[in-house]
């Protein structure tokens, strides 16, 4: 069977209370806010930190991507809210 792992970053990671988890790979043709919105389903700490995706950014192993592009063979989600520089 193969596996993503999830990564939270920031107020994702302490809504959640977990820095990470993994689950079953989905499918290649689900996209990332199908994947944010299933996990988001997971516990009222999921669903205040993953219930608006558009407050979010995401990685798949390591690139950033929009919440409409498909899995593909990811092994990695990561979640984070926006960046800023200054």
């Amino acid at each position: 069977m193969k596996y993503l792992d999830i990564l939270y970053f920031a107020w994702v990671r302490e809504a959640t209370g977990i820095d990470g988890e993994q689950i079953a790979h989905p499918g290649a043709e689900t996209t990332v806010g199908e994947v944010v919105t299933m996990l988001a389903s997971r516990s009222a700490g999921h669903a205040v930190a993953l219930g608006e995706p558009e407050r979010l950014r995401a990685a798949l192993d390591q690139r950033f991507v929009a919440m409409d592009m498909p899995i593909g063979e990811a092994q990695e989600l990561a979640l984070f809210p926006p960046v800023t520089g200054g």
